[in-house]
């Protein structure tokens, strides 16, 4: 039986493998794969939109907002045609566009669950943005509408496709640092309007947790190739601070993984940080920041005397890497490394992590 460990390095694997070129039967089309972003706001247009240049498999094809002069405009800029663009009236009709086979949400947390199933519902393949939904009853519902219509679904996990984090993954396998002990990582940043969205409990699901904890939880799973068999946590908020009225600000969670191995994580909405840390016997893995946008840095051995520049990873980008993924699979009729079900793991353990606060004692996880 194979397991995590073995399949994050298979997966890894798989991605470099395939990241030059899809199998011979989409090589023979020569179509790329089209995508619908649905949502124009700081993500979906300022991040993944232009990202589509640096893709070698996958064309942006299609555009869901509710701004309709802001959809003809980003459509004029991208060469969208006027048949892909939607608003969120008509989404359900991308059924009868040939051109989309994903749609990528990038919408509110509390819209994910919806505009999935929808997606799913209209024939399309899913890329759907982190945390996965609200609550692990939708991401359920969101894997069963996606199983349901025979379609895939991925999480928008980029750290998978991110160099700094596949070789710091690669080398803890390896056994740079000897058996690894110990496990630490801390997420933040400075929260600013307190009427933003990721304030807002009933649109986000939760504060920092699952904003930028979520980053954190990712990479103690990944890093060890483990899932982790108990939580503790502590939250930290000021209720007088008007940013905080509906969410936490600060949360701290230890994780137990099987092997002995223990995880402390911190994510925050007060102060800025990006930091991964794997401790083991022989040595360290240190990423900061580990997960950015751009600028990550990393060193392995016994503090940061020795700088690592990894190899390229499988995508000229992360988001590049992460958009032509899902577009082989597709192709090649294979599940994404990082399926609804890696999802739908994060938001058992973060209820887990929101449980152990509130009632301040110890919770198993479930198997």
């Amino acid at each position: 039986m194979i397991d995590r460990r073995d399949f994050v390095l298979a997966a890894g694997a798989a991605i470099a493998a395939t990241a030059t070129g899809l199998p011979a039967a989409a090589q023979d089309t020569g179509r790329k794969i089209g995508y619908a972003i649905v949502g124009l706001g700081g993500y979906g247009l300022g991040v993944i939109i232009p990202q589509f240049k640096n893709c070698q498999h996958s064309k942006l094809v299609a555009l869901v907002s509710g701004d309709p002069a802001k959809a003809r405009r980003v459509a004029a800029e991208y060469g969208v045609p006027e048949r892909g663009i939607y608003n969120y009236q008509n989404y359900d009709s991308i059924k009868d566009n040939p051109d989309i086979d994903v749609v990528y949400v990038c919408l509110p947390v509390s819209m994910h669950a919806e505009y999935t199933i929808r997606a799913a519902q209209a024939g399309k393949h899913v890329l759907c943005e982190k945390p996965m939904a609200v609550s692990s009853a939708e991401c359920e519902q969101m894997i069963a509408a996606c199983r349901k219509a025979g379609k895939k679904l991925m999480i928008g996990y980029r750290c998978h496709f991110e160099a700094y984090n596949l070789e710091a993954i690669r080398r803890a396998r390896a056994g740079d640092i000897g058996k690894l002990r110990y496990f630490r990582s801390e997420h933040g940043f400075v929260a600013g309007n307190p009427n933003a969205w990721r304030l807002k409990k009933a649109m986000s699901g939760g504060g920092s947790l699952m904003d930028i904890g979520i980053y954190a939880l990712q990479a103690a799973r990944y890093m060890t190739g483990e899932e982790p068999v108990a939580v503790f946590a502590h939250e930290q908020t000021d209720r007088n601070d008007p940013r905080f009225r509906e969410v936490e600000d600060m949360i701290q969670f230890q994780l137990e993984f099987p092997s002995g191995v223990i995880g402390s994580c911190m994510s925050m909405y007060s102060a800025n940080q990006n930091h991964v840390l794997l401790m083991g016997d022989k040595g360290r893995i240190e990423l900061e920041p580990g997960t950015s946008y751009s600028g990550n840095r990393l060193w392995v051995g016994r503090g940061r005397e020795n700088e690592i520049t990894p190899p390229p990873g499988p995508g000229a980008t992360q988001w590049a890497g992460q958009l032509d993924h899902m577009a082989q699979c597709i192709v090649s009729n294979r599940e994404p490394i990082v399926a609804g079900e890696e999802g739908l793991r994060d938001i058992r353990i973060i209820e887990a992590i929101y449980q152990s606060a509130r009632e301040r004692r110890r919770i198993t996880l479930r198997a």
